[in-house]
């Protein structure tokens, strides 16, 4: 039995199928949920999370059950433990959006079904997949030399600086002080062969990069620390100016919603360079990859 909680879940060639299982074209995915449940269990609000996962889920022959936060209580109603242990008495599989990582361990603990995150505290490795996708569709795996990553150093930074990693792709990332990764994040990275360069000076992080990505300043759960991190991260916009240090012919990437006037300037994320909505599309193709590895689809 197999899990996703985080992109190295995956070895780098297990990743590099699940890429290239994900363009293939939906008339082609293996039917190997035909007659089964997917169960997707939300703590958190989504709209990419549970259109592109529903989705994924019929197109590999199976029906999707979205669980509303209410319906289970995660640790209140039930335990993690009882809740997944119920769940895999109808379903195949268990996606689960949520906000403690530990809860995802303690499911997946229990090896009654296959566990994959769709979001956590942690990491957001089903949009790194999409991400990832796009990079390959747009610029070439193997000819993307360096991501640059402009903001908080949170989950959706962790996961797709992993796979970077595991591809063996240099990533930079440009952080306020005060907000920088981890020790044991980045010793994660060289483990896997790959080292990101940490900078406080967004110019440095996106020269010659292929690829600028950004992420919203302030995540759920932190809406408390809203004003102190609009102050901290207001240097760290990406604008048309920042764009242009860049490689000729970089791309953006933002794995949405998106503050517009925050983060990043209209005319950034709706100009020329933006690949967020074959980004955003890609979150679709990509849980169906992931999904048909997961239900041993690789043959």
């Amino acid at each position: 039995m197999r899990h996703f909680l985080e992109v190295d879940d995956l070895s780098a060639d297990e990743l590099r199928w699940v890429l290239d299982s994900s363009s293939r074209p939906v008339a082609d995915a293996p039917q190997v949920l035909a007659g089964r449940g997917v169960a997707l269990v939300f703590e958190k609000a989504s709209n990419r999370t549970r259109n592109s996962m529903e989705m994924a889920v019929r197109q590999l022959g199976g029906h999707p059950v979205y669980i509303r936060p209410e319906e289970v209580g995660m640790d209140v109603r039930e335990t993690a433990e009882d809740i997944v242990r119920t769940l895999a008495c109808y379903h195949a599989l268990v996606a689960a959006r949520v906000f403690r990582h530990s809860h995802l361990e303690r499911m997946a603990a229990c090896e009654v079904a296959p566990i994959v995150n769709l979001l956590s505290d942690d990491a957001h490795p089903c949009q790194a997949l999409a991400d990832l996708l796009t990079i390959s569709q747009c610029i070439g795996l193997e000819r993307t030399e360096r991501v640059a990553f402009v903001g908080d150093a949170n989950n959706m930074w962790r996961s797709l600086a992993i796979g970077c990693a595991m591809l063996g792709i240099e990533s930079s990332l440009a952080v306020p002080p005060g907000y920088a990764p981890p020790a044991e994040t980045l010793e994660r990275l060289e483990s896997l062969g790959g080292a990101c360069t940490i900078t406080d000076d967004p110019a440095e992080a996106v020269i010659g990069a292929d690829v600028v990505y950004t992420d919203v300043w302030t995540s759920m759960g932190q809406e408390a620390e809203h004003d102190e991190r609009v102050v901290s991260f207001a240097p760290y916009q990406v604008s048309a100016d920042l764009m242009s240090r860049a490689a000729a012919g970089a791309i953006f990437l933002h794995c949405l919603p998106a503050h517009r006037g925050e983060e990043v300037t209209a005319e950034v994320i709706d100009g020329p360079a933006s690949r967020v909505w074959q980004q955003a599309e890609n979150r679709m193709h990509a849980a169906r990859g992931l999904l048909s590895f997961l239900m041993g689809g690789t043959s």
